[in-house]
């Protein structure tokens, strides 16, 4: 079973950040052309927040305001729960599924950022470890 911080250092991407002073059409804009569901909100360089689409959905649309002129201060949110980079994929699952939350931020003992899983990212993670498994019991069986 692989670690986060196994499962952040193969990731290609690095987390997708904007400021709380960014616009929400902003966040949003580069959420669309990522094609991710949230973005991490830094603020001198420590993570202040997070902000999602449930965020925008729940906070700017349901409330009739305008993502162009609310700025991602206003309705990120502050309270991010995070793991350590030593927590491993069921146990951030088993987060994840808990507090009903999408994505998880990986923060070392510093509080520094060191990546963030999505839900996603812990499923095919999870999918790919029993496809594993799976293989090496029908190897051993046939042997």
């Amino acid at each position: 079973m692989k670690t986060l911080n196994q499962l952040v250092r193969n990731h290609a991407r690095q987390p997708l950040v904007v400021s709380p002073d960014d616009s929400v059409f902003t966040a949003l804009q580069l959420m669309a052309q990522h094609d991710v569901g949230a973005v991490l909100v830094m603020s001198d360089g420590h993570l202040c927040g997070i902000f999602s689409e449930r965020d925008y959905a729940r906070k700017i649309i349901l409330h009739g305001k305008s993502s162009r002129e609310t700025l991602v201060r206003e309705i990120m949110t502050e309270k991010v729960l995070y793991a350590s980079p030593e927590c491993t994929t069921d146990e951030a699952m088993a987060i994840m599924s808990e507090k009903r939350i999408r994505h998880l931020p990986v923060l070392d003992r510093n509080k520094k950022l060191i990546g963030i899983v999505s839900i996603g990212d812990l499923v095919k993670e999870t999918i790919s470890e029993q496809a594993f498994i799976i293989q090496q019991l029908a190897h051993y069986i046939a042997s």
